[in-house]
């Protein structure tokens, strides 16, 4: 089984509430909601929460939910014993984790993330970005010189239930998939909620996103 959780929280600092906050005209975790239905290789997708609030959002938009106790809920809890937690209470030979905060993803990115999770020998497999390092201001230096680092944006990881269970969320076989810019936003703060609403808006104009709809 592919177990697909999205941790939600209560207690987020940056952007209070922001998992339920509306954007685009829906709460943020409905758009996460939203393409975890959609994925055809997800067996079973979860809202891992310890919010009544947040549950009963995740359930009007068509998402199982999870109880995570509420000593895996706190500022500096790791998404890895969260999804320890869920694989503990629900089985499953790998997770997939998407977080809420990652709200744009195009149509079938994480059949896409989970498909080549499975063509290769991954202990896991993350969604990201190229990010140049440049050197310190005032080195003289060549574009072309400048070296890349893969940057894991929180939008789809899978891992298989082993490499969680051994306390690592990547393992030693970690793959990467480098998206769209776009799809590569993660809401830290209220420049990041505003950056999304605008790119989400801009998406259901030209048609390649839909809006989350209730059940």
């Amino acid at each position: 089984m592919i177990l697909g959780v999205i941790p939600a929280r209560g207690g987020s600092k940056g952007v209070p509430r922001k998992n339920i906050r509306p954007i685009a005209g829906h709460p943020l975790l409905a758009w996460t909601i939203k393409a975890g239905r959609e994925s055809r290789l997800l067996d079973r997708l979860v809202v891992s929460t310890e919010d009544a609030e947040i549950a009963q959002v995740a359930e009007k938009y068509g998402a199982e939910v999870l109880n995570r106790p509420p000593e895996l809920a706190q500022d500096a809890t790791i998404s890895r014993l969260v999804l320890e937690h869920a694989l503990d209470s629900l089985g499953g030979e790998s997770v997939t984790l998407l977080q809420p905060t990652s709200p744009i993803r195009r149509p079938g990115l994480i059949d896409r993330v989970i498909g080549l999770f499975q063509s290769g020998e991954f202990d896991s497999l993350a969604t990201g970005f190229e990010q140049m390092l440049y050197p310190p201001h005032g080195v003289e230096h060549r574009r072309q010189d400048i070296k890349t680092v893969f940057v894991n944006d929180g939008s789809v990881i899978v891992a298989t239930a082993a490499t969680i269970r051994s306390q690592s969320l990547f393992g030693a076989r970690a793959g990467t998939l480098v998206t769209s810019r776009e799809e590569n936003v993660d809401i830290d703060d209220e420049f990041d909620f505003w950056l999304a609403g605008k790119i989400l808006e801009k998406a259901l104009a030209e048609g390649w996103l839909t809006c989350p709809q209730t059940v």
